[in-house]
Order: C-alpha cells, then sequence, then structure tokens
C-alpha cells in the first residue's frame, strides 16, 4: 500500500480527535499531503474513528482522483485540495466540530487575540461563510479566507487547522478549542481585554522557536 506511514497517522491522529473531543463520531475529516509523490492521504467518508484502519484510508491525487482505497474520500475532500493548492506551506489538514469552536463559527464570530495562544492560528481565527459542506462553494470560501492564518472558523460548521505535518495542524485545532473555550466563558461574563497586535507579534515570533528544536 502506498503512503503506509501517512495511512498509520490518519488512523492515530483519528482516535486523538475523538479522545481529545474535538468531534464525535465520524465527523470532521484528517488528511496529509506527501508533495514528493504529489498523493494525498485522506479518511474514508461516514466511517466511525474507532472503526478506521490503515487499510481504509483513501489515496488521490492533487486532481482528486482516487489512487488506492476501497472507500470514498471524505465528503470534504474538495476544500482539503483548495488548502494543499493555495497554501505550498502546509502538508496536513484537520477539520473537527469541536464545541466550542463551532459555536464561535454559529454566532458567526471571529475568535480575537482574547489570549496569546491565538498565535497558534495568526493574530485572530477568522470566519469563512457559510456554504454547503462537501461544495465548491465551500472550498472556495475556504480558499478565500484562511490567508496566512493557520485556522479558521466556518460559519455554523466548525473549525479548519492546517500545519507542515498533521502534529502541528493537530495542536492547532486543540489550542484553538481551548482559546474559543476562553472567549466564549469570558463574553459570559464581561467583555475580555485583548491582546494588542504588537505583542501578537512578538508571541508569533516566539512561537517560531518554541519547543524542542533540532541541532543545526
Amino acid at each position: 500500500m502506498k503512503m503506509m506511514a501517512q495511512r498509520q497517522q490518519i488512523v492515530d491522529y483519528g482516535l486523538k480527535l475523538i479522545r481529545s473531543g474535538l468531534t464525535t463520531g465520524s465527523g470532521g475529516n484528517l488528511s496529509i499531503l506527501c508533495r514528493e509523490q504529489n498523493l494525498i492521504a485522506i479518511g474514508p467518508s461516514g466511517i466511525d474513528y474507532d472503526e478506521v484502519g490503515v487499510e481504509d484510508v483513501v489515496i488521490i491525487d492533487r486532481s482528486g482522483h482516487k489512487v488506492e482505497g476501497c472507500w470514498s474520500p471524505s465528503s470534504e475532500l474538495s476544500f482539503h485540495l483548495a488548502l494543499y493548492d493555495q497554501r505550498p506551506d502546509v502538508s496536513a489538514v484537520v477539520h473537527t466540530h469541536s464545541v466550542y469552536a463551532t459555536t464561535m463559527a454559529c454566532l458567526h464570530w471571529e475568535i480575537p487575540a482574547v489570549h496569546y495562544l491565538v498565535a497558534f492560528a495568526g493574530k485572530k481565527v477568522p470566519l469563512a461563510p457559510y456554504a454547503t459542506f462537501g461544495s465548491p462553494e465551500l472550498a472556495d470560501a475556504v480558499a478565500d479566507s484562511i490567508g496566512e492564518h493557520n485556522a479558521l472558523l466556518l460559519a455554523n460548521h466548525g473549525l479548519v487547522a492546517v500545519g507542515a505535518e498533521m502534529r502541528s495542524a493537530f495542536n492547532v485545532a486543540e489550542e484553538i478549542e481551548l482559546v474559543a473555550r476562553i472567549y466564549y466563558q469570558a463574553r459570559s461574563v464581561g467583555q475580555p481585554v485583548l491582546v494588542d497586535d504588537a505583542e501578537m507579534e512578538r508571541v508569533m515570533e516566539k512561537f517560531k522557536s518554541y519547543g524542542q528544536q533540532d541541532d543545526q
């Protein structure tokens, strides 16, 4: 089978989506682009994450044609393809229906810099306008709205997070769900004071060297 390492990551991180409370059942989706092979590993449509094995992960090309796999790919394939075309720095996409981020999306609220951890996405988490799931219109809305951000709310739908690899994309999804919850709770009791642009610039720069770095 092609892309075995990426297939295994789709299985493993699908289970993490469930265990982290970022989605339920078969909601949301994950994909990984191998730019060297120009192939994408993406989860199958409508199968619960705890039932997906490596053999169930679908391999497609950059045009969306199936290369390997017995199932249909995720119904949101079109916006995964659009993101990879739009952002050459992105090689992994995580889409969730996490409760607090989705609450913001249903309110049609962007998530501002209520906490410095918004920097995982950028200076804010923007909002894409509503379009029917799986539609070309949604793919266009996602591609048009993502900009340089690493997370995007989909109106009345959920969250999309992107990264250079699956671990970073998943971390963005987790951290933005936390910030969405903080924003919801803060707005419930008052008007939160936002972190200013200059500080967010400093935080975003620090994040570039955050954590364990490879030896040079």
